[in-house]
């Protein structure tokens, strides 16, 4: 049986002094200092982590590139499964972020303003490297595809790019749908109604993008226990994704893993 992968993840912006730090808030909003990238790598690939997920937040709201050379002093530290988001637009941007040190690309903006950038990445650096990453939001109308009931109401999940700042009408389900068929290898499904709440991963929108695809799913946003954790795996998630718990040392690695070994749930110990 595939063991469940435990992933912490860091939210990278540049601080008022220009400097790249590591920021946690609550519906991709309110952001708060966390601490130095590299240090927070160091630390997780000493902890256990399965893998480990660098996020620049701003890059694509911004315009700008992602900060490569605070990719490369990460990877540096992090001898797991490295996977770098933020600002990646083009083939080449792929391609400079996998030579920076990262093992995986996450996609988001990019994908969805020109799909055809999944298949390029998985033609020219293999499906494995392709990360789709998808930031959702619930929406209570009619102009979606798919729905789920949540709380007695029927809602959809609504993709949106440049750091949750923009709708764009596309139904989550679907997109997960057609990224896995142009190509990518991993699926990374952000809820920002959840998002910092610390009261569990979305799990309609988990289960949902699960029962759609057969492509790894990573749940993420809302994990404020290893409970939660087994909650998204049951969902169907092949990992799961947190932050503000291990940043905080809320929970160890070591400690969700034994929690979720004693659930019945596969992990790498």
């Amino acid at each position: 049986m595939l063991t469940k992968r435990i992933i912490p993840c860091i939210d990278v912006d540049v601080d008022d002094d220009g400097e790249p730090a590591v920021y946690t808030g609550v519906h991709f909003e309110n952001l708060q200092y966390t601490g130095d990238p590299v240090e927070l790598a160091r630390e997780y690939n000493a902890a256990g982590a399965d893998e480990f997920v660098f996020l620049d937040i701003t890059a694509s709201a911004d315009g700008r590139e992602t900060m490569l050379g605070v990719v490369s002093a990460v990877a540096d530290e992090c001898f797991i499964p490295l996977t770098v988001g933020g600002g990646i637009r083009t083939r080449e941007d792929i391609k400079e972020t996998l030579r920076a040190g990262a093992d995986k690309v996450s996609i988001t903006t990019g994908a969805l303003e020109r799909p055809e950038l999944i298949t390029e990445g998985a033609r020219a650096f293999g499906n494995q490297c392709i990360v789709i990453s998808v930031d959702a939001r619930r929406r209570y109308d009619e102009a979606g595809e798919h729905y789920e009931q949540v709380d007695g109401e029927s809602c959809w999940f609504e993709c949106t790019k440049k750091g949750g700042r923009e709708g764009t009408g596309i139904d989550v389900v679907s997109w997960a749908a057609e990224a896995e068929e142009r190509g990518a290898g991993e699926l990374f499904v952000n809820s920002i109604d959840a998002d910092g709440t610390k009261d569990g991963y979305d799990l309609p929108l988990t289960g949902a993008v699960c029962d759609a695809v057969s492509t790894p799913v990573i749940a993420s946003s809302g994990a404020g226990s290893p409970e939660h954790m087994r909650e998204a795996f049951d969902a169907g998630a092949d990992a799961a994704l947190a932050a503000s718990i291990f940043h905080f040392g809320e929970y160890t690695i070591d400690e969700t893993k034994a929690y979720l070994a004693d659930h019945g749930v596969p992990v790498r110990r």
